[in-house]
């Protein structure tokens, strides 16, 4: 048997065994046909925060949390992202804010070990670094695991910890992630810098030399303007979705979405309900402030700071949407900026609250039947699946080769490039 025919086979046997009995006393042609796409083009989803669970939950001990088996508690296991279809995850190493000043790298660090156990631990998982290297793992019937650390005060503001993460597999880093940092505004945070600063931006370009995508997913919309502008190799949002749609400060305004043509960059619907569905948008929109609060409160106890906002977040409920509601904000995305630029980042195992039909990984290949139900065809619901993504990290990849031959590492220091006292050490 061709080995390419025997993987479909598996797939489409391990696809059709996680749908409902309905479905599969009587298929649905447009489920069909999407997992017949999904088995020829890798759908790579570009953030799922398991990683953030399993240190949680089970302090990264993976004999605890086997991840190779069922975990029902959780969005994301391997017998799932088989079932959906995922050719390949952006797992985050996720750094909370606080830990600016109190070791953000070394957390990453552990992050980033866990993900390598994780994709050591499971026979289904293949480490990639590039888009070739994605490809390659799909077609051997495998799922690539990519790194994207969440949060760049995981840089402790040094260019040479930033390349080191790099050397180690990060393939993306996200600028912010709540709070502003001391060269980047965030979005659900005071703006300080009116966007980046100096030594933001050449954070920026020293990512581009590294062929590091700049994910531009929490930052304020002068951040995400200045990083395009600067940027010359595509950008991501790597979990965002349509403002316009859902008025939330973590969604991409329309000003934005037409910047992504000329740029390249692609925008990756998340599914997280309180940024999709509107009324739940409105309802959420002010809940990096309240987990702020809950840090004020507990100044010394991160554990009892994120009890308060876990139980906040459950008196809290908002609506859900559906499945519709996420193919609503890649239309909207399509209308705006084009069909080359959406994708999808689930934010799987990072959220409370998910579209009705969507509650777990194994769910995708409904959101791909939702699409050809409105008319997409099979070439641009792979696009939207994965290879607009790839094709980002595919320039990404040749503007780094470009940037190397003309210039080596940079050697920018934050206290010079933003003016900052210069901390002197015993005289």
């Amino acid at each position: 048997m061709n080995s390419r025919i025997g993987v479909a086979a598996a797939l489409l046997a391990a696809s059709s065994a996680a749908l409902p009995a309905a479905a599969q006393e009587a298929p649905d042609p447009l489920l069909q046909r999407a997992l017949r796409i999904h088995r020829t083009a890798p759908l790579v989803d570009g953030h799922n925060d398991l990683p953030w669970e399993i240190r949680e939950k089970a302090q990264g001990d993976l004999t605890h949390m086997n991840f190779q088996g069922a975990l029902p508690q959780q969005h994301t296991d391997v017998p799932r992202l088989r079932a959906g279809g995922v050719g390949g995850v952006f797992w985050a190493a996720y750094v909370p804010v606080e830990r600016i000043g109190h070791g953000a790298a070394a957390f990453a660090l552990e992050q980033i070990g866990l993900i390598k156990r994780m994709t050591d631990h499971s026979p289904d998982l293949v480490l990639a670094r590039t888009a070739q290297d994605v490809e390659r793992i799909h077609d051997d019937g495998k799922v690539a695991s990519l790194i994207g650390i969440e949060g760049g005060h995981a840089i402790e503001n040094s260019l040479d910890v930033l390349r080191q993460f790099h050397e180690l597999g990060v393939r993306y880093m996200t600028l912010t992630h709540s709070s502003t940092i001391d060269w980047a505004d965030a979005a659900t945070d005071a703006e300080r810098h009116g966007g980046l600063t100096a030594f933001g931006e050449e954070v920026v370009r020293e990512m581009n030399r590294l062929g590091m995508l700049v994910d531009l997913s929490h930052v304020s919309p002068g951040t995400m303007a200045d990083a395009i502008r600067v940027s010359e190799a595509p950008v991501i949002f790597s979990h965002s979705s349509a403002r316009a749609l859902a008025d939330h400060p973590r969604n991409v305004p329309d000003e934005v979405l037409r910047m992504m043509p000329a740029n390249g960059g692609v925008v990756m619907i998340n599914f997280y309900s309180g940024f999709v569905e509107p009324s739940a948008a409105a309802q959420m929109r002010n809940m990096f402030d309240v987990q702020r609060r809950f840090r004020e409160q507990h100044p010394n106890d991160a554990e009892a700071a994120r009890r308060a906002y876990n139980e906040w977040r459950a008196a809290n409920p908002v609506p859900r949407g559906t499945v519709a509601t996420l193919a609503d904000h890649i239309d909207h995305v399509v209308k705006v900026a084009g069909i080359d630029h959406v994708g999808l980042g689930s934010d799987y195992d990072g959220v409370t609250s998910l579209p009705v039909g969507m509650e777990d990984v194994s769910r995708f290949p409904y959101l791909t039947a939702e699409l050809l139900r409105r008319g997409y065809s099979d070439d641009d619901v792979r696009k939207v699946l994965g290879g607009n993504v790839l094709r980002a990290m595919r320039r990404a990849e040749v503007v780094a080769e470009r940037i190397q031959r003309e210039r080596g590492p940079s050697q920018a220091v934050i206290d010079v490039m933003d003016r900052r006292p210069v901390q002197r050490g015993r005289e």
